[in-house]
């Protein structure tokens, strides 16, 4: 099982990744592809990003069984603990405008 989730990516890439997998919900796509499909799929994913951002997540042989990449900004970013990938978030920005201290 493929899932791969986009945000604020242009209407080019959404239909290039409906090509290949079924979008469940807006930006939501799922799907089950061999290991070279899905990579070639990401990388058509990495360069038609522009300023958005994905992930996406693939069963694995693994202690959680599965795994996941992530590209563009977001605040949830992975991180690797005692061989476990998990998601830390970042603080949020604050904005300079509000006066707040």
């Amino acid at each position: 099982m493929l899932v791969i989730v986009v945000e604020n990516v242009p209407p080019r890439l959404r239909g290039r990744l409906a090509v290949w997998l079924l979008e469940v919900r807006a930006g939501v796509y799922v799907g089950k592809l061999s290991r070279k499909v899905r990579e070639m799929v990401w990388d058509t994913v990495a360069k038609g990003l522009d300023d958005g951002n994905a992930v996406m997540a693939w069963s694995t042989n693994s202690e959680s069984g599965f795994d996941f990449v992530t590209l563009g900004a977001n605040r949830r970013i992975p991180v690797e603990m005692d061989g476990i990938k998990l998601v830390s978030f970042l603080p949020e920005e604050k904005d300079p405008d509000s006066g707040a201290a």
